[in-house]
């Protein structure tokens, strides 16, 4: 049978594509505009988009596994080798395949919420759809004309492919990337509704209700997928750590610190009608912020090691997002008169408030992340002179503001609605404030003796007065993290303790009405749940002020000290499969009293496609407590002889419980209630048919895709040396802060800090350093040495002088403006409004908890109702 020809058929498909979400377009802004009977076939187009890009997607996995090197994406991210799942993986693991996933996603999203508008939001329908089809546009004309992952090479296609990159062969990879986007991608649902509220005219709440489970969803799969990402680090990169600020984990970070600003905020206009051009704001900037970190990761724009290389299609992106800023500018302008709210909120002591609050931190940490990743370019495009902004500098603000952020978490939810008292609320705080004091001070008294210190000294970035108060303020962070963590957690417990009590006043059991509560408001105490999960997720990174690092270099039967144990270094072992040679180390961990607990092998394996690329695949043993966590720096294939490097990390195994917690409150927030689930089963029964119908198309393109031909046999690995780099052994504290601040200038590693990079330049330097350390040469004067010799992008940390200064105001400058507004509000504020409610009938606290119980068990009916 006639082979199939996957570039031009693949090509093909995504111009069929194009041209169907042009005419979707076209007929959709038709419906908008008075044609309703055009509705019908803008639903058909956005369906019939949707299952090109599918054709398309299947075609290039097909390719894959055929392994079709004529493709050039085939032949540079896959070789024979490779098994199934890691081949599936290469469809996102470079640009081309990426953006066609992007765009497979959107089809998702799309075919999803045109079937959930059917019967719902009529007027909205039309101009969601357009909305779509629009950004459908831009990505299949990116891809057609700048980026085609189906564009052949030149010349006959080579035998065996690339590979995929070494630090992608990893099973966090084939679900991480995936969760990102379906968080990335998602956003364009809400932002579609905002559209078409603003287009039409109807800013109400109806678009805010009717896309609040398309925020939730993404904001859900962000959330994974930033946690996969650490998990992904922590495991694969081996430099000890789950976030180092890097600018690409920073692009996905930001649309997730917006959309939970925007979570919080929709909440309010859906009560009283309140922040109705703030929301629109902020669904309009979270869509964007997608958009500018998928061209922060694809425009090459950045060093990163998750980035993609250097490529013309930022120019694409740039016009985009300048049709974004203008359209939604546009907008937002001509329905200024219409999104003025209802009602203005009342006081500074109200819920609504504090609402607010939680989102001009949530914004202010954005800005900064936004400007700390994009100041190295700002810089290099205005003085010619590119600087780094490395993870020192991040720490030394964004712990402040996250701690800031954590006490609001706390507080919020426990400030009445409008408006509330001083003395109702110190009655509603006073149990977990105690609480959080108690903690704090058993801490104190007895952290140093757990190991866990409750004040850390943290290093002075430069001796200024911001740069002293920042200090001190990263220094107490353990003690003023694990004080406000248990008065966040005490404060959510006792609303579930209330809610529960409100259900048992009905004579159900406890666990009955904790069910029942939680099932009657899944929105209010999944959120609750959301918040107990990053609460334990703060205790994990809490952590990381108590790391223990050890280093040395060992023969076999020789063992070294960390912190309780030993570590004894038996000896290495090379192995080796179709694709990678590994090698080896073995260690025995050993207790104080010399009995042995286990056997832990970190390895280096050299991948056949990427000799020149070893991977460094750590060890970690875990508990509850402390990860004890071994990483092998090199091993002599004469002698034996091995360098380790062994961190203890308390506490980081909370970080992944409190991720899950996270989730599983996302999931309860946005599950449907036995209502939605039945109207949903008949909708589904109406589209059978329909469905069968695809299903049967699907098959026949898999059957298709069979026809293509086998691949032939594996290629031998080729030899490599096992001998990686020299250790790392850092001696000192001043050595550490040093190192951490100068960066590899070796020309062929990713520009690592001095204190983790193993290559021979960075060894040879760090020599060169101790011994003018030695020589009573001061860290700073060294630091001013390594930037005049090597430049201002050869440090981590910008300087505090001349334009870098500038990057050090910016904080500075937006705290003193967030105290200006505060001012200002509550001047305006003061007189406003009702008067506070008597005191006894102050929801959130009163003279009495019946009144409490009585205004929350009228709210739970309402709940209900309204589902």
């Amino acid at each position: 049978m006639p082979q199939i020809d996957v570039p031009l058929f693949g090509t093909l498909t995504l111009c069929l594509a194009l041209v169907t979400a042009a005419y979707t377009f076209a007929v959709s802004v038709g419906a908008g505009r008075g044609r309703p009977h055009l509705l019908t076939a803008a639903r058909y187009g956005a369906y019939a988009t949707s299952a090109f890009v599918l054709l398309a997607v299947l075609l290039l996995a097909w390719a894959f596994q055929a392994h079709d090197f004529r493709i050039r994406y085939v032949a540079r991210y896959s070789d024979r080798s490779m098994p199934l799942g890691y081949l599936i993986a290469s469809l996102w693991g470079g640009q081309d395949g990426s953006l066609l996933w992007w765009t497979f996603l959107l089809g998702g999203y799309t075919t999803a919420v045109t079937r959930w508008m059917r019967g719902r939001v009529e007027r909205l329908q039309p101009w969601v759809i357009a909305t779509q089809m629009s950004v459908f546009l831009f990505f299949l004309v990116l891809m057609l004309f700048a980026s085609n992952p189906f564009a052949t090479g030149i010349g006959a296609a080579p035998i065996d492919g690339e590979g995929l990159n070494p630090l992608l062969q990893n099973y966090w990879m084939v679900i991480h990337p995936p969760s990102l986007y379906m968080g990335f991608v998602g956003w364009s649902v809400p932002f579609g509704f905002v559209v078409a509220a603003l287009i039409t005219g109807r800013l109400g709440d109806e678009w805010v209700k009717a896309s609040r489970i398309w925020s939730l969803i993404p904001w859900t799969f962000l959330s994974i997928g930033l946690i996969l990402g650490c998990v992904w680090s922590y495991e694969e990169l081996g430099w000890g750590g789950y976030w180092a600020w890097d600018p690409v984990e920073n692009a996905s970070f930001m649309p997730w610190l917006v959309g939970t600003a925007y979570l919080h905020s929709a909440m309010v206009q859906e009560r009283y009608a309140l922040l109705r051009v703030w929301n629109v704001f902020l669904m309009c900037l979270t869509f964007f912020m997608t958009i500018f970190g998928t061209f922060l990761t694809r425009s090459g724009a950045i060093a990163s090691v998750h980035a993609f290389s250097r490529s013309d299609i930022g120019q694409y992106f740039v016009w985009y997002m300048g049709f974004l800023i203008i359209v939604c500018a546009a907008l937002i302008i001509w329905r200024l008169p219409k999104l003025k709210a209802e009602h203005k909120i009342q006081s500074l002591l109200s819920r609504e408030f504090f609402f607010l609050l939680n989102n001009w931190v949530l914004l202010g940490m954005m800005i900064f992340v936004l400007i700390a990743t994009t100041f190295p370019m700002i810089s290099e495009a205005l003085r010619g002179q590119t600087v780094t902004v490395g993870p020192p500098f991040y720490n030394e603000w964004m712990v402040p503001f996250g701690l800031v952020l954590l006490l609001l978490t706390g507080i919020g939810p426990l400030v009445s609605w409008r408006k509330a008292t001083g003395r109702n609320l110190m009655r509603a705080l006073m149990i977990p404030a105690i609480l959080g004091l108690v903690v704090g001070g058993l801490h104190v008294i007895f952290g140093a003796g757990l190991g866990l210190p409750a004040y850390v000294p943290a290093e002075q970035l430069y001796d200024t007065i911001p740069g002293h108060i920042l200090g001190f303020l990263r220094g107490v962070a353990p003690v003023v993290s694990t004080t406000l963590s248990t008065f966040v957690l005490s404060c959510i417990l006792q609303e579930f303790v209330r809610g529960t009590r409100v259900r048992m006043r009905k004579g159900e059991s406890a666990p009955k009405a904790l069910l029942s509560l939680m099932s009657r408001a899944r929105r209010r105490y999944g959120g609750y749940t959301v918040h107990i999960g990053i609460v334990i997720m703060y205790l994990g990174f809490t952590g990381a002020a108590w790391d223990q690092e050890y280093e040395a270099a060992l023969r076999p039967g020789e063992t070294m000290q960390v912190g309780d144990f030993q570590v004894r270094y038996d000896g290495p072992q090379t192995l080796q499969d179709p694709n990678k040679r590994m090698i080896f180390a073995f260690l025995t961990l050993l207790d104080s009293d010399g009995n042995e607990l286990g056997t832990m092998a970190p390895a280096k394996f050299i991948y056949r496609t990427h000799p020149e690329m070893p991977t460094t695949e750590v060890y970690i043993r875990s508990n509850l407590f402390e990860d004890i966590y071994v990483i092998m720096s090199t091993v002599d294939p004469t002698s034996q002889r091995g360098t380790f490097r062994v961190v203890e990390r308390p506490l980081v195994n909370w970080i992944w419980i409190g991720g899950l917690v996270l989730v599983f409150g996302a999931l309860l927030a946005m599950w449907p209630t036995k209502k939605q689930v039945l109207a949903r089963l008949a909708e589904e029964r109406e589209h059978k048919r329909r469905a069968k119908a695809v299903g049967v198309g699907v098959a026949l393109v898999l059957l298709l895709g069979s026809l293509l031909p086998a691949s032939p046999g594996l290629a031998q690995a080729p030899p490599g040396s096992e001998h990686f780099s020299s250790s790392i052994v850092i001696r000192d504290p001043a050595e550490r802060q040093l190192f951490s601040h100068l960066l590899c200038q070796c020309g062929d590693c990713e520009r690592d800090p001095l204190n983790s990079c193993d290559c021979g330049w960075a060894q040879d330097k760090r020599s060169e350093l101790r011994a003018l350390l030695a020589a009573n040469h001061t860290p700073e004067e060294l630091e001013a040495q390594y930037r005049a010799r090597f430049g201002a992008a050869a440090i981590s940390v910008p300087s505090d002088s001349g334009f870098d200064r500038t990057i050090w105001a910016v904080p500075v400058g937006a705290i003193a403006l967030a105290a200006v507004g505060l001012f200002w509000m509550g001047r305006r504020w003061r007189h406003r409004g009702e008067e506070p409610p008597p005191a006894d009938k102050a929801p959130g606290s009163g003279r009495s908890d019946t009144h409490y119980d009585d205004k929350l068990e009228a709210e739970l009916d309402k709940l209900e109702g309204d589902q």
